[in-house]
């Protein structure tokens, strides 16, 4: 009998050892939404005797995770931010106050190191540029575009509790550089379309929920 009954014991054991990982992997979060402040800055960009410079400003982020393994994501973004482009060649200089949203899908891979993880990502985007008729914007000429382009970035989260994470990181995007397809010739949209892609920078602080 007591034999028997310790063959039960360990029979339970081994059985609670092999269920226990699989519950807690079941438990664990495997989705994230997060919210970031950014601060926009691209550099100066020339080309086709035009010549493009954007003003940065503050904007926000928003990212939503699904974890497919441990240490990769799929990620979705959307940001949001408005500023001041001027657009200059030869002939005149214009000054647009532009609001810039963004559309990102991507890929994200991470690593933990205690409450660390840090993480890469990368993926494609699209982005809008519109022109805001206000007193910053000194043509009425200028019009939306939008560009395709790609996505990349970095950073890492520091895990506050089970379910929140800070996350500090650097989100940036490869696109077109707009011209708002503004002219002051026959020739529409040439005079100030540089023909370049530029790199529009984003870091970003904010706080990400796991459920």
């Amino acid at each position: 009998m007591k034999k028997t009954m310790w063959m039960c014991a360990v029979l339970v054991s081994t059985v609670a050892a092999a269920v226990a990982p699989k519950a807690a992997l079941a438990q664990e979060s495997r989705q994230d939404v997060s919210l970031s402040a950014t601060y926009l800055f691209a550099p100066q960009v020339n080309g086709n005797a035009a010549q493009l410079n954007t003003h940065g400003y503050l904007g926000a982020l928003a990212s939503y995770r699904f974890m497919l393994t441990p240490r990769s994501a799929l990620e979705a973004n959307y940001g949001f931010t408005q500023y001041r482009d001027t657009l200059q060649n030869s002939r005149a200089t214009y000054q647009i106050h532009t609001r810039q949203q963004e559309f990102s899908l991507g890929y994200v891979y991470s690593r933990t190191y205690h409450n660390f993880s840090p993480f890469l990502e990368g993926g494609v985007a699209g982005v809008f540029f519109s022109p805001l008729k206000d007193y910053e914007t000194t043509t009425l000429d200028a019009a939306r575009q939008t560009s395709l382009g790609g996505m990349f970035g970095g950073g890492v989260a520091y895990e506050l509790s089970p379910s929140f994470d800070l996350r500090v990181g650097y989100h940036g995007v490869v696109v077109k550089a707009p011209s708002f397809k503004v002219s002051n010739s026959t020739s529409a949209g040439s005079d100030y379309n540089t023909g370049r892609y530029e790199v529009i920078s984003t870091p970003a602080i904010g706080i990400a929920y796991h459920f």
